[in-house]
């Protein structure tokens, strides 16, 4: 028991030190020539293009449900449920839009970035780029990294959008507001910088997910078993960072209110 403790700790401090150094890297790459923007903007179409109709839909979904499942449990304590929107819109643009963006993104990106990542270096192409002199990081990683942090800040935006878009429709027709009414009732709840502060959250998860799931990838081990492996541990490992990222930036934004 204390041995395999002691393992653990070892093996989570040395993947702490390896997920830093990678992040190191990788920014100090980003102002480096060549500045592959081509590559860039693919990973950018690969994030929110073939992205996107997941987010809307389960931000639908997630939107609907708030809605309803306030309504219900408002009018059994207080009897009333004339603060549903405001309750509702604040919850979504502070947590809801886009934590469920990105941990869908974190399932769709992250992970087919570690299998491609993981691959590559089954395959020998990691090998390939240093025997050319050409940086891995820079680039393999540097692109997904800018591309999934302006990713995650216009996801995070649709997100929200949507997510208030559907709650006005469910509001109209289960609860009865009209949409002026629902925009008037949500207007003492929330404010622009809500808004903001939310594409940012979306900017910083997007970020983890590239740095998480390169690393994994990069330090795949051989086989279809590794690759398989690199995938689990990207997504697993990205959610809770996502997770503890948000409580942490949450905590902070409090001081902004």
């Amino acid at each position: 028991m204390v041995a395999a403790t002691g393992r653990f700790l070892i093996h989570s401090y040395n993947t702490s030190l390896g997920f830093w150094f990678l992040l190191y890297q990788t920014i100090n790459k980003i102002f480096t020539r060549p500045f592959r923007v081509k590559e860039i903007i693919k990973q950018l179409h690969f994030v929110l293009n073939e992205s996107a109709p997941i987010v809307a839909f389960c931000v639908c979904s997630a939107a609907a449900v708030t809605i309803v499942e306030s309504s219900f449990h408002m009018k059994i304590v207080v009897k009333n449920d004339s603060l549903v929107p405001g309750f509702a819109a604040l919850l979504i643009l502070r947590e809801l839009g886009v934590v469920v963006a990105l941990l869908l993104v974190t399932s769709r990106v992250g992970a087919g970035i570690a299998a491609e990542v993981g691959t590559m270096k089954v395959t020998e192409q990691i090998d390939a780029f240093k025997m050319l002199g050409m940086d891995p990081v820079k680039y393999i990683v540097v692109p997904r990294f800018i591309a999934c942090i302006l990713g995650g800040a216009v996801l995070s935006l649709i997100a929200n959008l949507i997510c208030l878009y559907v709650a006005m429709l469910v509001s109209q027709i289960k609860l009865g507001y009209s949409a002026g009414l629902f925009l008037t009732s949500i207007r003492g709840f929330v404010e622009m910088q809500d808004l903001c502060f939310s594409c940012i959250k979306g900017a910083v998860f997007g970020g983890v997910i590239p740095l998480v799931s390169c690393y994994f990838g990069l330090r795949c081990q051989a086989g279809p078993e590794g690759v398989g492996r690199a995938t689990t541990n990207s997504v697993v490992v990205s959610s809770v960072a996502i997770i503890g990222l948000d409580f942490l930036l949450s905590w902070v934004f409090t001081n902004f209110y």
